[in-house]
């Protein structure tokens, strides 16, 4: 199903609806203005005790209260955008070539055109879409030569700590991680590529976690998160067969690291990379 300029359609998005397409800070309500009256009658309880503070109200030995509400709403509304955006992103909602605008898709999502297009900047940066001056943001249009750099540089990245980890790791810890192997059999097997992009990356986040280097986990992260891009000119996502091929390659891994075969875990690894995202 095609997408116009006037937002992604399908699944995944509605669930973010907050019910009013205003900015959520508007909801926050500033409380009144105590009367001078009332600052004379909260000064003298306070000079008796806990009399205001029974109240709940604030004396005046106690800082104001911070008044975040707003801006973490803010933040949450935003970043559930943003997770929808990716979503779509991989489920081929936002098709590549085509431009959106944040309007548009902020009235898809039932709010503000402001956190989504605070979403789509991060996206830019990120190299999923690029500005469009006065009309929005457009897909990036990608091609097989970017995927082919993206999965060599993840495999320059992931296969030698594999490998090492392959040599370091016991046999238990390899085990712990057999449910997210499986669950990405079961997310490949809904036919759902987001669905199965979760999944994947929760896998593969798990296995390099094991270093103990979070600066290598955010970095292979990101680019793995790219790599599920689909590119243009090609099918909308990847189909159910080739999703759930992939995913016994996660088993089939997981195999050989508990049972420590050096030369399987080496060979399974390098066609990981070199076959699929």
């Amino acid at each position: 199903m095609k997408p116009s300029a006037q937002g992604p359609t399908g699944t995944g998005t509605e669930r973010f609806r907050t019910g009013d397409a205003a900015d959520p800070a508007a909801s926050v309500r500033v409380p009144a203005q105590p009367r001078a009256a009332d600052r004379d009658r909260d000064r003298a309880h306070s000079a008796g005790g806990p009399a205001g503070a029974a109240r709940g109200e604030h004396t005046h030995s106690e800082p104001p209260a911070p008044r975040p509400r707003a801006l973490v709403r803010r933040s949450s509304v935003r970043g559930q955008v943003l997770d929808a955006l990716r979503t779509a992103l991989v489920a081929g909602e936002l098709r590549p070539g085509e431009v959106y605008s944040a309007p548009a898709l902020g009235e898809r999502f039932g709010v503000s055109a402001t956190p989504v297009r605070e979403a789509m900047q991060q996206l830019a940066l990120e190299g999923a879409v690029e500005v469009v001056l006065n009309r929005g943001f457009r897909v990036v249009e990608r091609g097989d030569r970017e995927l082919a750099e993206l999965a060599e540089v993840r495999a320059l990245i992931e296969v030698p700590v594999m490998l090492r980890l392959a040599r370091t790791v016991p046999a238990e810890r390899w085990a712990e991680l057999r449910p997210l192997a499986e669950a990405t059999v079961r997310a490949a097997s809904s036919g759902c590529p987001a669905t199965y992009a979760e999944a994947d990356r929760a896998f593969h986040r798990a296995v390099l976690g094991l270093a103990g280097n979070d600066q290598l986990v955010r970095i292979a992260g990101d680019l793995h998160r790219r790599a599920q891009w689909p590119p243009a000119g090609a099918p909308s996502v990847r189909g159910r067969a080739d999703l759930i091929a992939d995913a016994h390659e996660h088993t089939a891994l997981l195999d050989a690291l508990i049972a420590g075969d050096p030369d399987v875990v080496r060979s399974l690894v390098g066609e990981h990379f070199t076959g699929a995202p």
